[in-house]
């Protein structure tokens, strides 16, 4: 008889451990089937990372499980900055509440952005889309034809925020290459090609390669552009005699600086959910993810829209993260200073958003052995 109560009890034990797993997958799946997701997006209507999250989330939601509604509302304002800043204080922590953020934010504490109101290691980092190559370049009838030929005269080029991208990079080139670029703040994603197209400005310097061809594909295929620079960390293989911006760098401790803010160019179009939403739900969201963008269904649509998919995973962006904020005082202050900031005061001050850097971590202090 106690033998019997035993072997059922064993038995019962053995069934719960079994269905743990199946039970956090259906807690996961109850609580999404009711839900209504919201996918924010830090760019304008138009925008690359627009036109890559609305392609995307179609199949995103089909991956989760409950397979929620989803809407994707546009939060554009400081080139990413307002969004992230969203997403780190205000967003929803149950796990409703995804964003398509800017690739140049995980650098954004580090450098000095007093505006920058998050910690980028607590974020919960769901993957990226791709890559993000940049490209800077003038439209076809200027006699700006070469990077050599920005060196010879002010080459005017828009932007939208100043931390965005096309703000960063005409500084970079101007400091690491001699050019005389000269950035016109303000516009909006789509405007700031529109105004290239419109003659107010000359080029562009920072643009995604993969925005092009998705927002302006005849741009590429009608030759439109002088294309003078590729800006990454690794050439693009569809580019292969556009000059690289690292290849004209001379010194080291100069190749280390620009490398440090070309790091944000490998996660190009990162997607990231709040900090403290419950494990369970970060995992399904991830494991999403991962499945939408290997889906046959959104490559295929992606193939269509021309939009150039690379898979990049979570744990890639952390370790991404960490090599950026390894970096010694010396390279950060250099690189802050070459993108115009701070203000006043130092860059490498350790507040609770930048004690991530190599310079703030607290030194664990030795233990004294017994009997010294």
């Amino acid at each position: 008889m106690i033998q019997n109560r035993m072997l059922a009890g064993l038995g019962a034990c053995a069934l719960a451990i079994a269905a743990g797993p199946a039970a956090k997958a259906d807690a996961v799946s109850d609580f999404y089937k009711t839900q209504r997701m919201t996918m924010f997006v830090g760019s304008g209507a138009g925008g690359g990372y627009d036109t890559y999250t609305r392609a995307f989330v179609r199949h995103y939601r089909k991956h989760i499980p409950g397979q929620p509604k989803m809407v994707v509302k546009n939060m554009q304002g400081a080139a990413g900055l307002r969004v992230t800043n969203y997403m780190y204080t205000k967003a929803k922590r149950d796990g409703t509440h995804v964003a398509s953020t800017f690739n140049t934010m995980m650098l954004e504490p580090l450098l000095g952005n007093r505006k920058a109101k998050f910690d980028v290691f607590k974020f919960n980092w769901l993957g990226s889309l791709g890559k993000l190559l940049a490209v800077c370049v003038t439209w076809q009838n200027s006699s700006i034809k070469t990077l050599e030929d920005a060196k010879k005269r002010t080459v005017t080029v828009s932007a939208t925020g100043a931390t965005s991208n096309m703000s960063k990079m005409p500084r970079i080139f101007n400091w690491a290459t001699g050019t005389k670029f000269k950035v016109i703040q303000g516009y909006s994603t789509a405007g700031s090609r529109l105004a290239l197209e419109r003659g107010e400005v000359e080029g562009i310097c920072g643009l995604g390669y993969s925005t092009l061809l998705a927002s302006n594909p005849d741009w590429i295929l009608q030759n439109k552009l002088n294309m003078l620079a590729q800006i990454g960390l690794y050439k693009h293989p569809k580019l292969p005699h556009v000059p690289q911006i690292m290849q004209n760098i001379p010194d080291e401790k100069s190749k280390k600086v620009v490398e440090l803010l070309l790091i944000a160019q490998e996660p190009g179009r990162p997607y990231i959910a709040p900090p403290e939403v419950p494990a369970d739900r970060v995992a399904a969201l991830t494991d999403a993810f991962e499945k939408a963008v290997k889906d046959p269904a959104f490559l295929a649509d992606a193939k269509k829209l021309r939009l150039e998919i690379t898979f990049v995973d979570a744990k890639t962006i952390r370790g991404l993260h960490k090599r950026a904020y390894a970096n010694s005082r010396e390279t950060v202050e250099a690189a802050a200073k070459l993108i115009g900031r701070p203000a006043k005061g130092s860059v490498t001050t350790c507040s609770q958003y930048t004690k991530s850097a190599s310079w703030c971590r607290k030194k664990k202090k030795k233990k004294k052995k017994k009997g010294s």
